[in-house]
């Protein structure tokens, strides 16, 4: 089995890459022309240059592949729509366009953010009514979850769809991101942090887009990898804090968040700047977003491979190795 891999320097896609080679696949990795490619070369992982967005240097990517796994995306939480459309669906509609010749098996990587944010969702299956909530990371998601299923359709391309809840491990934006807030400054929790964190550690998250790529059952299919964590943001934030000596102050009511979210956004973001507050770290850390990940476990057979301590532990790792060490310089 061949796969090509956008995104395949990224977090998860890094982690898939090793979940590949372990399982035997050759793999292709699509990297912008100045993007650093070396590690995923480390790991045997055939390098092709191109832009998603200019489908003119995206020629014969797919050639002699059996499965996309498309994880490009914007990953910043800020910005215009126009530049999340340009990623998340012009860049996944050329992808598919130049898929279309070979037919591989297209397995797109959306979020539990397409179910739109803003609301409490906990249970919700796959099939559960999403609603655009103005964010234009979920709203995107959306959009491109339907532009994949109806253009695989149409061209008889095999499509499953991903949906990862909020992914953990070590440097994942949910660890990061919450360190650097640490240190801004006084970090208040969202809604008295008393929302389960709705997490999915990222090998766990490998392990199911492995099974998903792979099964006949799969085909046609969406699919929500989220772990059995029990454990609220507030409690992740506190814990993340004790290990860098600080904690969180205070909290933010849901909708007071979501307001300074959508107000920052619309003063910062035109100017390049990363607001302290998005409505979608609100809605993430301020709403209940334990979907349903029954699906997955029945039909895959997917199950957490790395339980809630191990992954507190491999975390806690890599803040004193890397994460302290790299703020001291």
């Amino acid at each position: 089995m061949k796969a090509l891999i956008t995104g395949a320097g990224g977090f998860i896609g890094s982690h898939l890459v090793g979940a590949l080679k372990d399982d035997g696949w050759e793999m292709r990795g699509l990297f912008l022309p100045d993007e650093d490619a070396s590690r995923a070369q480390e790991s045997g992982v055939e390098v092709f240059r191109g832009d998603l967005t200019d489908p003119g240097t995206l020629a014969g990517v797919a050639d002699g592949v059996d499965v996309v796994f498309h994880l490009a995306t914007r990953v910043l939480d800020y910005g215009s729509n126009r530049l999340f459309r340009e990623v998340m669906v012009e860049g996944t509609r050329h992808l598919l366009e130049e898929s279309a010749r070979a037919k591989p098996r297209f397995v797109y990587v959306s979020s539990i953010a397409a179910h739109g944010l803003r609301r409490n969702i906990p249970g919700a299956d796959e099939d559960a009514t999403r609603f655009p909530c103005g964010v234009p990371y979920s709203d995107m998601k959306m959009e491109a979850e339907d532009m994949v299923r109806e253009f695989c359709d149409e061209s008889e391309m095999e499509w499953v769809i991903v949906r990862p809840a909020n992914v953990t491990g070590p440097g994942s934006v949910w660890v990061k991101d919450v360190l650097d807030a640490f240190y801004r400054g006084p970090l208040p929790v969202i809604d008295g942090g008393v929302h389960p964190g709705a997490f999915v550690y990222v090998t766990n998250l490998a392990d199911g887009m492995v099974l998903a790529a792979k099964s006949k059952k799969a085909i046609g299919r969406i699919y929500q990898f989220r772990d059995d964590y029990d454990i609220t943001w507030g409690e992740y934030t506190a814990h993340l804090g004790e290990v860098i000596g600080k904690e969180p102050r205070g909290s933010l009511p849901f909708q007071l968040a979501w307001g300074m979210g959508l107000f920052l956004e619309m003063i910062l973001s035109p100017l390049g700047i990363r607001p302290p507050m998005t409505r979608l770290a609100a809605g993430v850390m301020g709403r209940n977003l334990d979907v349903s990940n029954a699906r997955a476990r029945e039909e895959l057979g997917w199950k957490s491979r790395v339980g809630l301590d191990e992954a507190l532990e491999k975390i806690d790792q890599w803040i004193r190795d890397v994460y302290l060490p790299e703020k001291k310089r």
